[in-house]
């Protein structure tokens, strides 16, 4: 009788700790937002690459957390190209992904609007390696003045600010940060600055200068010549302000002589005549 009764007390309590265990189950699920399932990168991918079905997967994601954009069919992403690099478990979204249709490599990491142009450079003007696609660079020209000029001399100037650094080489990969010296860096330009760089190349030696790519300060200089880096030549006085014309005054009429009085004078037969 009494292993009996020890016997059900110890059932009660186990169907009563299963039965605390749903409920709190069941509690905490009506408490969370759930999951979704959405696609999210199986290997480490580089831009440009071409997806293929065993890059993508699907994998659960926080409903309350879901990225901008989140794709659901892998199978709809086959072929698609990478914009950008991606981690393997990230998710993977529109913004990440060049439009449908276009073609592997670095054409599908240029910007609408944008060119891809190529100069040559060596281990001094490709900042000794530093020049790695993703970072962004000015681009400076040493030349001559034009024919026919007064005093014609070398000059130094920033000619292009700004300008993203696509590949070296034939590298297109933004994970290195070890510095790589090569014989050409493509950069990104617009149609206008792809015309100008085009034309400093031709007249002069070009430079890359390497810059923060958080900055976005212009920077704006008159250039450098034999004069101003010697000292010889005084910097340009600032320009005046201009003043506004005024219209000129109409000339003064002449002045009337005041009005004079006069008293003649009669000496026996000579006459004089005194003005005041």
């Amino acid at each position: 009788m009494k292993y009996r009764r020890a016997l059900l007390m110890l059932a009660l309590a186990v169907v009563f700790g299963i039965a605390a265990v749903m409920l709190a189950s069941r509690w905490l699920l009506r408490q969370g937002p759930g999951a979704a399932r959405i696609v999210v990168s199986a290997a480490d991918a580089n831009l440009g690459q071409r997806l293929s079905p065993d890059m993508v997967k699907l994998a659960d994601w926080p409903a309350d957390g879901l990225p901008q954009g989140a794709l659901r069919d892998p199978a709809a992403l086959s072929g698609r190209v990478l914009k950008t690099s991606v981690l393997r478990g990230e998710a993977l979204t529109e913004a990440k992904l060049a439009p449908a249709g276009t073609l592997g490599g670095l054409s599908a990491v240029i910007s609408e609007g944008k060119r891809a142009i190529t100069v040559r450079v060596n281990d001094v003007i490709g900042v000794a390696g530093f020049a790695l696609p993703g970072t962004f660079v000015d681009i400076l020209v040493n030349t001559q003045t034009e024919p026919g000029v007064k005093q014609e001399h070398a000059i130094s100037k920033i000619v292009l600010e700004r300008i993203l650094v696509l590949a070296v080489a034939q590298e297109v990969s933004r994970d290195e940060t070890k510095p790589r010296v090569v014989n050409a860096v493509t950069l990104e330009v617009t149609p206008e600055q792809a015309e100008q760089l085009d034309l400093a190349r031709s007249v002069g030696t070009l430079s890359l200068v390497l810059r923060n790519q958080v900055d976005p300060t212009p920077g704006v200089t008159p250039g450098a010549t034999k004069g101003t880096l010697l000292g010889l030549a005084k910097e340009p006085a600032a320009p005046a302000l201009a003043v506004a014309a005024q219209p000129p005054k109409p000339p003064k009429p002449p002045r009337e002589p005041a009005p004079r009085y006069c008293i003649g004078a009669i000496d026996g037969v000579r006459s004089s005549r005194e003005c005041l």
